[in-house]
């Protein structure tokens, strides 16, 4: 049996839950401020397979392991410590301090908590879907459209969401059909109005299967016998948080299971802070490290002694 690590014994100023954009910029920006910061990271970001993070100022395509061992080194140089592992519980027992429990039984203790645990995707059940995802099979038309202009797309979804989608598309392409994968579409007469308008046709036969030539997507086999050329797939089929820690500690959640949070990036609970993806917004990478500086910032002036502050 291994020891458990030295620092489970270490007390922390800021305890950041999540390692991408936002939780590496926060963690930037507290450590500049002098604060004690550690980031635990699980390793299994949401867009680790991408070709490449589009609209990153100064880093544009770079790939989201890249971007993340850049950002590890900038932390590292101002004293920022990580540790990978998955978190288990987060506890607020005592009112002063969290305790942050590992998965190999490792404590920590702060101050305050970060959460930028991020969200994960709902993937519709289609074979073959995994070899291409990131490469030429997305979820986000904001991040990827440009790349999608000219060519023929398909949209995997049903309802408001799936004809959002395919609306958001028509900015590069009108080469859009709507497939439900046998689901119902569940669309009113005005979105289908809408879609009609628009040339956009929506197919409720199960997808058997993504026809592809290593990871580019070639094409899709429905149940029936019906195929369909196919250059680019999205999928709106819905999202989850990363993980339970906001609701371990209460915070409060939207309809989506989204951490709720205030223009400081503050949650319904005292001394927890929310930033990235796991936040309401744009899901962006660009956006999630701008709201990792706005949390931090908000931190910061939240640990900042009275004798430093201005009076009343």
């Amino acid at each position: 049996m291994h020891p458990a690590p030295v620092m489970s014994s270490k007390h922390y100023d800021v305890v950041i839950v999540g390692g991408g954009p936002a939780g590496l910029c926060s963690a930037l920006w507290l450590a500049r401020y002098l604060h004690k910061v550690v980031v635990v990271d699980s390793g299994d970001p949401r867009n680790w397979e991408t070709r490449g993070i589009n609209g990153y100022l100064g880093h544009q395509g770079i790939r989201s392991p890249e971007l993340r061992a850049l950002g590890r080194a900038e932390c590292a140089k101002f004293g920022v410590e990580f540790v990978d592992g998955i978190v288990d519980h987060a506890i607020n027992e005592a009112g002063e301090l969290f305790e942050v429990r590992l998965h190999d039984g490792a404590t920590i203790e702060s101050r305050r908590i970060l959460l930028t645990i991020g969200i994960k995707d709902y993937w519709p059940d289609i074979p073959g879907l995994e070899r291409c995802y990131g490469e030429t099979i997305h979820v986000c038309p904001d991040c990827d459209g440009y790349e999608t202009r000219g060519k023929k797309t398909v949209v995997v979804g049903t309802g408001r969401k799936a004809v959002g989608m395919a609306l958001a598309l028509t900015t590069w392409t009108r080469q859009i059909v709507i497939c439900t994968n046998g689901e119902k579409a569940e669309m009113s007469q005005a979105l289908l109005d809408k879609l009609k308008e628009l040339n956009i046709p929506v197919l409720e036969a199960p997808i058997k299967c993504v026809v592809s030539k290593s990871s580019e997507i070639t094409g899709i086999d429905l149940e029936g016998g019906m195929s369909l050329d196919c250059e680019r797939l999205y999928f709106a089929i819905g999202q989850y948080p990363a993980d339970d820690l906001g609701a371990q500690l209460g915070c409060k959640r939207d309809e989506l299971g989204r951490l709720v949070i205030d223009d400081r990036n503050h949650t319904s609970v005292k001394d927890v802070y929310a930033a990235g993806d796991i936040a309401p917004g744009p899901q962006l990478a660009i956006g999630a490290a701008a709201s990792g500086a706005v949390a931090a910032i908000a931190i910061h002036a939240s640990l900042v002694p009275e004798t430093s502050k201005l009076p009343d």
